[in-house]
């Protein structure tokens, strides 16, 4: 017997529709943000590789949700440099869809407030900073 339940043909989005999801976070984000985040990447993976959290003391992928890699305006980052790699924010799929099925928050919020707080860390922003332009972004 086949079920009627919608759920039945719904998959956990993959990793380029995750990235389509971030795009989208970062797009709805203030236009003044935006336009100082210029070049900043968006990647995504399911898990943070062994080294980055060995260098953070996690022991388990699931409990770094992203991450901001580069050199941030905070530490004085305002000229690309020869040989440096781009500023990039990685989103974790795995580790944000196992955060997310554990709270009443909808994927994309979670994933704008991952991206939020990544970017934030580009400008040496405060938590209370990065509250303040969420919920502008909504």
């Amino acid at each position: 017997m086949e079920s009627a339940s919608p759920w039945n043909e719904r998959n956990a989005p993959t990793l380029e529709e995750f990235e389509a999801l971030g795009r989208e976070a970062f797009d709805g984000l203030p236009e003044t943000f935006r336009s100082l985040c210029d070049g900043i990447q968006i990647t995504v993976a399911d898990y943070a590789e062994r080294d980055v959290l060995n260098s953070l003391g996690l022991s388990s992928p699931y409990e770094l949700l992203g991450l901001f890699q580069g050199i941030g305006m905070a530490q004085g980052a305002t000229e690309i440099r020869t040989g440096q790699m781009p500023n990039r924010i990685w989103l974790y799929r795995r580790a944000i869809l196992e955060y997310w099925i554990e709270r009443e928050e909808t994927l994309d919020d979670i994933v704008r407030h991952v991206l939020i707080h990544e970017i934030g860390h580009h400008f040496g922003l405060s938590d209370d900073d990065m509250e303040a332009i969420e919920a502008e972004a909504d």
